[in-house]
């Protein structure tokens, strides 16, 4: 997410006349008026001590594997907590972006994201689709093969899930998180896309599931890899390297 005040200056002018003298008969001074008693002013009031509002603190949540996990069978349990906030730092070949989850807005979309952060899935992904004006998308499992690149785009972790398109949430601005999917409403998965650009017709339509707080230059940074014809030849994907989740209690 500039004046100036004219005045005036008035002089009033004394006219003296001419006249003769008169004799005139002294009048006593009139008598001057009695001081006027004043009272002490009351020291003032203290204002009272502004409290800061507390700096919330962040922990890093360890992993739930050593080495990337990119298939499961089923649909994660539940491993984050309504009571806790959560943040989300993407470190990719152009810098980090830092991400605040909502997992009030979104509680399944963010769960299934930490899930699958914390299982290393979208270490090496590569954001496969950028198109200038839009959006960056990313993780995609098979992203992380070059010479799998024709299909980049279609892959997913073995499950899928519905959209939570209800919170009132809208992609009215760049920096907003939510989830890439099909035409069906019930085949959200890994991936994932951040807008570049105000998209507001994907409002109502596709969840929203976090936005960001930091590294928007980051993401203004990456490849246009895609437009609407297309990939774009010769314009290579850049990678998300690691996906860090913070907590907060």
């Amino acid at each position: 997410m500039r004046s100036c005040l004219p005045f005036a200056l008035a002089l009033t002018g004394l006219l003296a006349s001419c006249a003769p003298a008169a004799t005139t008969t002294a009048q006593p001074a009139a008598p001057s008026p009695a001081p006027v008693a004043t009272t002490p002013a009351a020291p003032a009031t203290p204002a009272a001590p502004v409290n800061p509002a507390p700096v919330q603190s962040f922990t890093a949540v360890a992993p739930l594997s050593a080495t990337p996990v990119r298939t499961f069978s089923a649909a994660p349990a539940q491993v984050t907590d309504p009571a806790k906030t959560y943040r989300a730092v993407l470190k990719t070949s152009r810098g980090d972006v830092t991400l605040e989850l909502l997992p009030k807005a979104a509680p399944v979309a963010v769960n299934n994201f930490v899930f699958l952060a914390l299982n290393h899935f979208y270490d090496g992904t590569r954001f496969h689709r950028v198109i200038d004006g839009f959006m960056a998308q990313g993780g995609d499992p098979l992203s992380a093969d070059t010479s799998r690149q024709a299909v980049w785009g279609t892959g997913g972790p073995g499950y899928q899930f519905s959209a939570e398109v209800n919170s009132g949430l809208r992609f009215d601005r760049a920096g907003v998180l939510g989830m890439a999917r099909a035409q069906s409403l019930n085949s959200q998965g890994s991936q994932f896309f951040i807008t570049v650009a105000p998209a507001d017709f994907l409002s109502g339509s596709y969840t929203v599931f976090g936005r960001v707080l930091a590294g928007q230059d980051v993401l203004d940074k990456l490849t246009r890899n895609y437009n609407n014809a297309g990939p774009i030849a010769g314009a290579a994907a850049d990678t998300l390297l690691s996906v860090q989740i913070l907590q907060s209690p």
